[in-house]
């Protein structure tokens, strides 16, 4: 897994990942938004476009901070999702509780 991590302004992070999303990766990902939560950041864009996968685990990290995140003001938006990973949501019904967009540019517009 590779997050690549760009501050767009003081309360806004941009977060892409590449690879895939398990348990493994989970602790990094955590680790990131953790951080920035510490500097007061109150929106994410968690960019899917080279995420080929997504475990439970995966899902897990970013459902602990949605609440946490919205309670602050905060949003945390996904985009890019392939179909594969967008399945995932869907079936668990995660797609009616995270905001996902279509792309990029949206995401920036949402935020």
């Amino acid at each position: 897994m590779t997050i690549t991590e760009t501050l767009i302004d003081k309360r806004y992070v941009k977060i892409s990942l590449e690879g895939e999303l398990d348990a493994a990766s989970s602790i990094q990902v955590d680790e990131v938004i953790q951080k920035w939560l510490q500097e007061n950041t109150t929106f994410f864009h968690i960019d899917c476009s080279n995420l080929t996968y997504i475990s439970s685990a995966g899902l897990g990290v970013f459902m602990s901070y949605v609440e946490e995140i919205n309670q602050n003001g905060g949003k945390m938006i996904f985009s890019d999702m392939s179909p594969k990973v967008f399945n995932v949501f869907e079936l668990l019904g995660l797609n009616q509780v995270m905001t996902i967009v279509g792309t990029v540019q949206e995401a920036e517009k949402y935020l």
